[in-house]
């Protein structure tokens, strides 16, 4: 039998307290890194497969997590950052902010390999223009925010669709087949 002193229970040689102390974080534990924020509140998003997807395409690109980071925000918002950015009055699904101007990208894995290590820019996604758009395209939300994870860091490593001849069709096909979003 142990005797009581002080608060704590004297096992032979052994001393320990009768108290637990408070819960503590492990040394060793660090706190999950997100590079996705939700900030609109039209559409429930969960963040976390979207985080898991987007840990996907940057290994897929062969870039480092977090090449970027990722909002999801409201139309008007979007509809704001697109006319001061853009000049066009409009919402839209995805819009993308280069941390630094690129030139114009080679084969994928060597313009991965330059940009390896690097913080790309941002990523704004409107979860309301991808419902409309995955109702249109008959997929289902989630994946048709995938695919804008997919566009948005494909210009942030400088591919740009409006005038490349097709090449960055051709880059995200490829991918979207190897990451199965057809």
């Amino acid at each position: 039998m142990g005797v009581r002193t002080w608060g704590r229970l004297r096992v032979g040689q052994l001393t320990i307290p009768l108290r637990r102390a408070k819960k503590q974080r492990a040394k060793w534990a660090k706190p999950v890194e997100r590079a996705i924020d939700n900030r609109q509140k039209a559409v429930f998003i969960d963040v976390v497969p979207f985080e898991t997807f987007f840990r996907k395409i940057v290994r897929e690109t062969g870039l480092r997590y977090p090449a970027a980071s990722v909002c999801f925000i409201s139309d008007r918002e979007m509809a704001r950052l697109n006319g001061k950015f853009r000049g066009k009055n409009r919402t839209t699904d995805v819009l993308s902010f280069p941390s630094e101007e690129r030139a114009k990208p080679g084969a994928l894995r060597r313009t991965a390999a330059l940009l390896r290590g690097e913080f790309l820019g941002d990523i704004a996604i409107s979860p309301m223009a991808a419902r409309r758009n995955a109702r249109l395209s008959g997929r289902t939300m989630a994946d048709e925010i995938r695919v804008l994870l997919l566009h948005g860091i494909l210009h942030l490593m400088g591919y740009d669709h409006e005038n490349d001849r097709g090449e960055m069709g051709r880059v995200e096909a490829k991918l979207r087949r190897r990451l199965r979003l057809e």
